[in-house]
Parts: C-alpha cells; structure tokens; sequence
C-alpha cells in the first residue's frame, strides 16, 4: 500500500474506479509518487494532462524537425509558434535552474504505462485551441500586452522568482507563464483553468467509455484537481457534446479588419487630395509613405539580423504591404530570408535549447526566420500609422498656406 504524499480524489463513475492524482509539475516527490503509485498495480490505464501535441514535443523533442516552416508563414501562425517556443524558453529556464524539466510526473507516468503496455489516455485540450480562446477572450490591448510580455520573458535571462515557483507547486505551467504578464488574471481563468477542468472531465468519461477501462490513475495538476473532481460528480449529458463545445474557435474580432481598411481608405483619400492639390505634392506625400513605412520595417528587419537582400526586400515590401491589409510585411520578408538562409536539420533540432537563451533566436536560423516577420511586420506597422499622421499634417500645413 503506497501511503498517500500528494493530495487526491477517488471517485467511482459508472462502475469504474478513478484516482484523481493532484501533482507539481516541477516537483521530484510527484513524480516519485507517480512511480510507487503505478507500481503498485491494479490500474488498467494511465490519464495524463497532456494534449497530443504537448505529448509529441514531451515524449520526441526532435518533432520540431517536421515543422514546415513555410506553412507556418502562409497560414499565419508564426505568433502561435513564437507563443509555445516562448513556453518552451519558460520550461527551460526551470530546468537549467532547478535540475528537473516540468512534466516529470508525466514522462514517468508515459514511461511506466508502455513499459506495462496500459493504454495512456492524453485528456488535456490541444495548447493550439486554448492558446486561440485565451486570445479571444482578451481585449485586443490586453492581447498584444500579453504577448509582449511573452516576448520579453524568452529574451531575459533571469532566474524564476519564488512566487512563480509557488504557482507552478500548484500544478500548472500554462496558467504560471501566461497570468505573469497579465494585469487581470480573471480574463486568463476561464480558458486557461476552467475550461479546461470541464474539458479534461469530458475527456475522462468519453475515453474511459472508449477503452472500457475499469480503474484509472489521472495524473494532473494540483490546480485541476478540485475543478476536474466537482466536474466529474456532477450529472452530465453527453461528453462529446461538451467537448465539441469547449474546441470551438472563437471568430476573430471584425474591427481590425475594418480598422484597417479604413486607414487604407483615408491614406488613399490622402494621395487623391495631394495630387489634387497639385503633382508635387502628391509625389512628396508618396515619397513621405515608401521612406516611413519601408525605413521602420527594414529597421526592424536589420534588428532580427536578417539578410542584407531582406532588408532590402522589407524596404521594397512593406510600402505596398501596408496598403494592402489581406497581406503583411512579415510574410514576404521572413520567406525572402527563409529562402535565403535554409536552416539545417541542426538548426531544427538545437531550436528548443537556443531559444532558453536570448541570443540564441538570432543564433538559430528557425527562430531567426520568426524574428524577421516579427520585426519586420511591427516596423512596417508602426510605420504606416507614423507615415499617415505626417500625411495629414502636411495636408493640413498646405491648406492653411494656400
């Protein structure tokens, strides 16, 4: 009999027997316990907190490899990776500080599942759809502080405070590396805690009806343990329809897009009224958004370390990406410079340890590749709104002297 050092819950549903384990995820003890309590037999399967792609990049860190990274360009995701390497900087920092990576609890738990051949059930909902509702859920303020904030902490080099520390005892590492930089966590629970207390109980029934399993360990964090329990002993309907329900992404907000072709509208506005006014002005008013525009993004691609022939396509790219909202600087001048420097299978492969470090996203040519269509896209944003102000003032500046 293995004497209980970490808090949890047996409940019986329908017939089958579940150990709800509460565990730190950067605790030795946990995974320790994990051990004694599988080796003690009786389960006849193993439930991790774990989505399958945290579960590939956890169980085959060469998966990083398979990234197709022209792909991640064309179908706009390359702030969704820039978040999970982010993450992964996060992660690394604890191992290097403390000697053990979080997830210990869960490798142990993987590791003695196949070495007993216990089916593994993965109940946590994919990072992807939560990373997308976490988003959603925030004002659009609030979202570009909170990844900015992430920006910041992959780049530092300090060491994690004791408060982290203590949020990570209780269980979770999403909610510890995204609450940091967010001025009111209220907006982070709902998608980062209690949606997925809801999902992971749904998971539970749907998978144990699934495999016909007959008694359970659930390996999650102390943070969900509460949560996933109350859920599970509430009457429910039918699981799927919940999980269907917490895997919807939510439609992206319609006022940047309107807000941006409004501000192409009123630039474009602008140069009719210039060249109206008379040719030169027009030119000059021209002259005034190529210079603003393609100086900020080539600036902020020379600052990524980007290929000389990058820069100078973001100087070319960006005056006319900026006028067009359906295309962004960012993705010509990260292909350009994709096309330019190929990373190597080393560079794939070293990516989650470069990035523990800030130099190493200018050092690793995957990460390099991100930095350009961040860079780039942000000098060129920055740009069209700096260009477009100047635009007006010079109007104004014409019509009161003529």
């Amino acid at each position: 009999m293995v004497e209980p050092t970490e808090p949890r819950r047996e409940i019986v549903l329908e017939g089958v027997e579940l150990t709800l384990l509460g565990t730190a995820h950067v605790s030795r003890a946990s995974a320790e316990y994990v051990r004694k309590l599988i080796k003690a037999g009786g389960y006849d399967a193993i439930a991790v907190e774990l989505c399958r792609s945290r579960f590939n990049a956890l169980m085959d860190p060469k998966s990083l490899s398979q990234m197709d990274l022209f792909s991640v360009i064309r179908q706009g995701r390359v702030y969704m990776v820039v978040a999970n390497l982010a993450l992964s900087a996060y992660q690394q920092r604890l191992a290097d500080q403390f000697g053990i990576e979080p997830g210990a609890e869960q490798r142990t738990a993987l590791r003695l599942a196949k070495e007993r051949d216990l089916p593994v059930m993965l109940i946590d909902r994919e990072i992807g759809i939560t990373l997308k509702r976490i988003s959603a859920n925030l004002g659009w303020w609030k979202r570009y502080g909170l990844f900015a904030g992430l920006f910041a902490a992959m780049l530092t080099s300090d060491e994690v405070t004791e408060e982290e520390i203590e949020r990570l005892k209780e269980g979770d590492v999403l909610e510890t590396t995204f609450a940091e930089f967010a001025a009111d966590r209220g907006d982070l629970y709902a998608p980062l805690i209690t949606e997925r207390d809801r999902y992971m109980a749904a998971k539970l029934r749907h998978e144990v009806t699934r495999i016909g399993a007959k008694r359970v360990l659930v390996v999650v964090g102390v943070g969900h343990l509460k949560g996933i329990a109350e859920d599970l002993e509430r009457v429910h309907t039918d699981p799927g329809a919940v999980l269907a329900e917490l895997e919807v992404i939510p439609p992206p907000s319609k006022w940047p897009t309107i807000l941006a072709w409004s501000v192409l509208g009123f630039i474009l506005a602008g140069f009719a009224y210039g060249f109206a006014m008379g040719p030169e002005i027009g030119l000059g008013l021209l002259a005034t958004w190529v210079l603003v525009t393609g100086g900020l993004s080539a600036l902020g691609t020379l600052l990524a370390a980007g290929h000389p022939l990058t820069i100078a396509t973001a100087f070319l790219a960006a005056p006319l990406t900026t006028l067009n909202p359906t295309i962004g600087a960012g993705m010509i001048t990260s292909a350009v410079e994709l096309y330019l420097r190929k990373p190597s299978v080393g560079d794939f492969s070293r990516l989650r340890a470069d990035v523990a470090a800030w130099s190493g996203w200018w050092r690793n040519r995957v990460s390099r590749v991100l930095l350009v269509f961040l860079f780039s896209s942000l000098g060129a944003g920055v740009g069209a709104y700096v260009a477009g102000f100047r635009i007006v003032q010079t109007l104004f500046q014409v019509s009161a002297g003529g």
